[in-house]
Protein backbone atom coordinates (compact mmCIF):
# COMPACT_ATOMS: atom_id res chain seq x y z
CA UNK A 1 0.00 0.00 0.00
CA UNK A 2 2.54 1.92 0.60
CA UNK A 3 3.63 2.72 -3.31
CA UNK A 4 -0.33 3.40 -4.02
CA UNK A 5 -0.09 6.20 -0.91
CA UNK A 6 3.20 7.54 -2.89
CA UNK A 7 2.25 7.42 -6.55
CA UNK A 8 -1.61 8.84 -5.34
CA UNK A 9 -0.20 11.51 -3.29
CA UNK A 10 2.40 12.03 -5.94
CA UNK A 11 -0.85 12.76 -8.58
CA UNK A 12 -2.49 14.92 -6.28
CA UNK A 13 0.27 17.19 -6.29
CA UNK A 14 0.16 17.30 -9.89
CA UNK A 15 -3.28 18.04 -10.20
CA UNK A 16 -3.79 14.88 -11.55
CA UNK A 17 -7.31 12.47 -11.20
CA UNK A 18 -7.32 8.89 -11.27
CA UNK A 19 -8.51 9.24 -14.43
CA UNK A 20 -5.40 10.75 -15.92
CA UNK A 21 -3.21 7.74 -14.34
CA UNK A 22 -5.39 5.40 -15.95
CA UNK A 23 -4.66 6.78 -19.46
CA UNK A 24 -1.48 6.80 -18.48
CA UNK A 25 -0.97 3.11 -17.75
CA UNK A 26 -3.84 2.13 -20.46
CA UNK A 27 -5.94 0.64 -17.76
CA UNK A 28 -9.48 1.45 -16.38
CA UNK A 29 -9.94 4.33 -13.36
CA UNK A 30 -11.60 1.65 -11.92
CA UNK A 31 -8.21 -0.30 -11.18
CA UNK A 32 -6.14 2.77 -10.15
CA UNK A 33 -9.47 3.05 -7.73
CA UNK A 34 -8.52 -0.08 -6.61
CA UNK A 35 -5.19 0.07 -6.10
CA UNK A 36 -5.28 3.26 -4.06
CA UNK A 37 -8.13 1.53 -1.87
CA UNK A 38 -6.81 -0.07 1.28
CA UNK A 39 -9.63 -2.92 1.00
CA UNK A 40 -7.67 -4.25 -2.15
CA UNK A 41 -5.09 -6.40 -2.82
CA UNK A 42 -4.66 -5.12 -6.30
CA UNK A 43 -1.29 -3.04 -6.98
CA UNK A 44 0.99 -1.78 -9.68
CA UNK A 45 3.77 -3.86 -11.00
CA UNK A 46 6.68 -2.66 -11.17
CA UNK A 47 6.63 -2.23 -15.40
CA UNK A 48 3.58 0.57 -14.17
CA UNK A 49 5.64 2.06 -11.48
CA UNK A 50 8.35 2.91 -14.31
CA UNK A 51 6.08 4.04 -16.48
CA UNK A 52 4.39 6.60 -13.93
CA UNK A 53 7.72 7.65 -13.12
CA UNK A 54 9.03 8.84 -16.84
CA UNK A 55 5.44 10.07 -17.57
CA UNK A 56 5.33 12.42 -14.71
CA UNK A 57 8.80 13.11 -14.84
CA UNK A 58 9.67 11.50 -11.22
CA UNK A 59 12.41 9.19 -10.46
CA UNK A 60 11.05 5.96 -9.61
CA UNK A 61 12.58 6.13 -5.90
CA UNK A 62 10.08 9.03 -5.58
CA UNK A 63 7.04 6.54 -5.90
CA UNK A 64 8.93 4.16 -3.25
CA UNK A 65 8.80 4.70 0.86
CA UNK A 66 11.30 6.14 1.67
CA UNK A 67 12.33 3.52 4.41
CA UNK A 68 11.31 -0.34 4.12
CA UNK A 69 8.07 -1.53 5.42
CA UNK A 70 8.39 -3.64 8.48
CA UNK A 71 7.58 -7.08 8.11
CA UNK A 72 4.48 -7.07 10.77
CA UNK A 73 3.28 -5.40 7.55
CA UNK A 74 3.73 -7.34 4.92
CA UNK A 75 0.99 -9.44 3.24
CA UNK A 76 0.62 -12.85 4.50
Amino acid sequence: MAVADKVAELRRQKGLSQDAVAAILEVSRGFVGQVESPNSPSSYSLDQINRLAFELGFQIKDLLPEKPIPEESWDK
